[in-house]
């Protein structure tokens, strides 16, 4: 009535064992990428190798950085520190009343004197200091679809609790927009005023990709919870070229940003008047605030560390060659 089992394993095994030979049968494509025989080559760092490479490191990084630092020598920078003496005497002990009082006159005029020649382009940055851009929710506090184009300008619940005013989206919204900084310079030298040239500060590709040319600022700062500047309505977010350095992010606690360039140059000795608005609010978290003027070389700006970085590779190179020298060349094993 039924198959013995000897039987069954019979028939199955000799449709098994015919597929099975079948697929062994196809054998792999021969490659030598397959078959691990592709040429190879293998150093053996001898000690003349050795020698050789921290020598040529040594040669290469050494000069690079005298070079750095001696363009960052050439650098000429003026940093003024402005938050405390802006600050009159009736309000020494309360400067955060002064800066949100709207009846106070937050006019501050000072001067100083160009150390050395700078020559043109002048780049003038605004530096802050204990101003935390980089945490975490202030970060995320901005809607990037909202500034990218007008079909976003509702926003999203991540712009709390700057969303709304009075039921109607705030563009931009978020508390980054909303802490722009504010405080302006007028310089002049010689009864000549210094213009500054506010355009072109910003990236090319935080103009034209994130920031739309079709958003234009609604309900911005009209509350009575003011953070920071107000921006311009007739004007998209794309050409509000302060507002979109602003909210290129730092970040360290202390930073700068690019405030605009001024366009001719400055002779050394030269005396210049500076009359700053100081409105902006950093006595209430114990920030500071600085106007800063500086050069720049094919490096970049002011900034010892990278040719001290390569003087101090160079140098640990050429040591360590003339080690592998006096234990493997004069005293061989």
């Amino acid at each position: 009535m039924f198959d013995s089992p000897s039987s069954a394993s019979g028939k199955d095994g000799s449709s098994s064992g015919s597929s099975s030979s079948k697929k062994n049968s196809k054998k792999p494509k021969y490659s030598k990428f397959s078959q691990q025989e592709l040429h190879a080559w293998q150093p053996i760092l001898t000690p003349g190798w050795v020698i050789l490479t921290f020598t040529a490191i040594g040669i290469v990084f050494i000069p690079l950085g005298l070079a750095s630092l001696f363009a960052s020598e050439n650098v000429v920078e003026m940093s003024y520190r402005y938050d405390q003496e802006c600050i009159p005497q009736d309000f020494s002990s309360n400067a955060e009343a002064f800066v949100q009082s709207i009846a106070t006159n937050k006019t501050c005029i000072r001067k100083f004197t160009v150390a050395r020649k700078m020559e043109a382009p002048i780049f003038v940055y605004y530096q802050l200091d204990n101003f935390y851009q980089n945490h975490r929710r202030f970060v995320k506090n901005r809607d990037d679809r909202q500034l990218e184009s007008k079909a976003g300008e509702g926003g999203s619940s991540a712009c709390q609790p700057e969303l709304l005013h009075d039921g109607k989206p705030i563009v931009p919204c978020g508390l980054i927009a909303w802490s722009l900084f504010n405080d302006t310079y007028s310089l002049s030298t010689n009864n000549r005023t210094l213009v500054i040239n506010k355009k072109n500060i910003a990236w090319n590709s935080d103009k034209t990709a994130k920031f739309g040319s079709d958003v234009f600022p609604k309900n911005f700062q009209q509350g009575s919870f003011i953070g920071g500047g107000k921006l311009d309505e007739s004007k998209p977010l794309s050409e509000q070229e302060d507002l979109i350095v602003w909210m290129r992010t730092a970040a360290l606690p202390t930073f700068r940003k690019l405030y605009g360039r001024i366009e001719t140059d400055l002779q050394a000795n030269d005396v210049i008047d500076v009359v700053i608005q100081n409105n902006y609010n950093t006595y209430s978290f114990g920030g500071t605030k600085n106007l800063v003027l500086s050069t720049t070389t094919w490096i970049g700006g002011k900034n010892d560390f990278l040719g001290m970085a390569y003087l101090a590779i160079g140098g640990l190179s050429f040591f360590c060659a003339i080690v592998f020298i006096l234990l493997y060349v004069l005293k061989p094993r």
